[in-house]
């Protein structure tokens, strides 16, 4: 979610709707470190492949409706001190039978054991959104992105322009799930909005790639241009010993310079999603989409770069294929707070983009297929676009579940690059009849055989799927899920 505070620089943003006008320029790729762009204009009037919305939104408020292979089998609403409408529910990660799942206001400990009856484990109050989340082995990483008086879990907003404000990565140990221990704390240059890990090669340390982003000359912490990730090193067995070992310049020419009230320039990463053992990674940069080799943790390389300055107005997330020859890049169009799953916006913006991944080693290119948007139209007080999904490990295929906010789940097959098509969906009515509340599915994740849903203002979903499509993805068993850090599974 874009977001921008006051008077810090980010909360809810809602980008203006005049971005559904007519956007002049086309889609294109370039090499990395080239800001000339090559326009292929051609792609986008042929690969054009997603289904207009249909045009009267028919459900009620907190209404049910799905698709019939897929159904909701439990909710657990938000708990006090999480229950405020400001408390958003965000980011999630997995390890054996516990799901880990983000708040504004901290972030909840849930026992998935029986799916169909989770439970709240623990609760830790620490406020300082997003508090995106990741896990490995007793160690929880939160992301902070909003400037704080320090950086204990007992600190205050305070503007960024005040040199001693801190945000950035808080350490947890979660060995004893009833009671997580805070135990170290790691300041990075204009925050953490997310944060991507990354094993080293020996295992005995991991690395956060922390994307942040809108520098402003008086924010002595975020000072432009901000072209760069911060990478933080953890020593597994030391955590304490945590800290930035590198700051790499990923736009040395700057990157886009956006388009007023169209298009985002490129001021730094939104999300990164790494797939570790094909040392690859896909950089979100707001308006420009990175394939990055990173077999050497400690200095990622950007080896291509997209851009589509028709339809993006935001790239937000990026999800491989399993094989590692796709990548689909997200556009938040609206900052997430926006009513975009309806006629007026269509089905080109606010969607999925899917690019192939061509050639080999340095030669390797993103090469842009088609657009996937959900075929149902949204209420106007409904906030609808592209967000957070996984994919589902179906052997042979590419399947993903992916949340659309109030826009709800959506299951959907792009096997076929240029023809993705859904396969299933369930969603909730608006929150409210009458005014833009929002709300709905921050991120779908798929996980030993159930979706799990984090929903910003309802708690907990878990859904179940049938398909005959999808059913050898029960096959499938992971320890430890965080879905920016790619696992790869066998297939054929």
């Amino acid at each position: 979610m874009i977001r921008f505070s006051l008077p810090r620089r980010r909360q809810l943003r809602i980008v203006s709707l005049a971005a559904a006008g007519l956007l002049v320029a086309s889609v294109a790729t370039a090499p990395a470190g080239n800001a000339a762009v090559t326009p292929d204009a051609e792609a986008v009037a042929t690969a054009t492949t997603a289904e207009a919305a249909t045009a009267t939104p028919t459900l009620g408020v907190d209404e049910i409706s799905s698709s019939p292979n897929l159904r909701q089998i439990a909710n657990l609403p938000k708990q006090a001190p999480f229950d405020s409408p400001s408390a958003f529910g965000t980011d999630m990660a997995f390890q054996g039978r516990y799901a880990f799942v983000g708040n504004y206001n901290g972030f909840v400990i849930y026992d998935i054991g029986r799916p169909s009856a989770p439970k709240v484990v623990s609760q830790v109050l620490c406020p300082g959104s997003q508090n995106d989340i990741s896990i490995y082995g007793d160690l929880l990483f939160l992301s902070t992105d909003s400037s704080r008086t320090d950086d204990s879990c007992a600190s205050a907003a305070q503007p960024a322009s005040v040199k001693e404000s801190w945000e950035g990565i808080k350490v947890f140990d979660i060995s004893d799930k009833a009671n997580p221990r805070y135990v170290k704390a790691v300041e990075t240059a204009c925050g953490s909005h997310t944060h991507t890990l990354v094993p080293a090669k020996d295992r005995r340390s991991v690395y956060l790639y922390v994307s942040s982003y809108s520098p402003r000359a008086e924010f002595p912490d975020c000072q432009p241009p901000h072209d760069s990730i911060s990478i933080v090193k953890v020593p597994v067995k030391d955590p304490t010993a945590a800290a930035v070992v590198a700051t790499p310049n990923l736009f040395p020419d700057g990157g886009y310079g956006g388009i007023p009230g169209q298009t985002s320039a490129t001021s730094g990463c939104h999300d990164i999603t790494a797939y570790p053992a094909k040392d690859l990674a896909a950089g979100a940069c707001m308006g420009d989409g990175v394939l990055m080799d990173i077999s050497n943790r400690e200095a990622p390389r950007v080896i291509n770069r997209v851009r589509d300055t028709v339809n993006f107005a935001f790239w937000h997330s990026a999800t491989f294929n399993n094989a590692g020859t796709k990548v689909v890049f997200t556009d938040e169009l609206g900052g997430g707070g926006a009513a975009t799953c309806n006629e007026v916006v269509g089905p080109n913006r606010g969607a999925d983009a899917i690019y192939d991944i061509t050639g080999r080693g340095d030669a390797r290119t993103m090469v842009f297929r088609s657009y996937y948007k959900i075929p149902r139209a949204n209420a106007d007080t409904e906030n609808c676009v592209a967000h957070n999904g996984s994919l589902i490990p179906v052997f042979g295929r590419d399947i993903m579940v992916q949340a659309w906010y109030q826009g709800g789940i959506s299951v959907w097959d792009f096997t076929d690059s240029t023809k993705p098509k859904e396969i299933g969906f369930w969603e909730r009515g608006p929150l409210s009849a009458t005014q833009l509340t929002t709300g709905g599915a921050w991120s779908t994740y798929y996980y030993n055989g159930h979706i799990y849903s984090s929903d910003i203002q309802k708690g907990l979903d878990v859904l179940e799927l049938n398909d005959w499509r999808t059913w050898t993805a029960n096959l499938v068993r992971f320890r430890e899920l965080n879905v920016q850090t790619q696992a790869g599974y066998l297939s054929w």
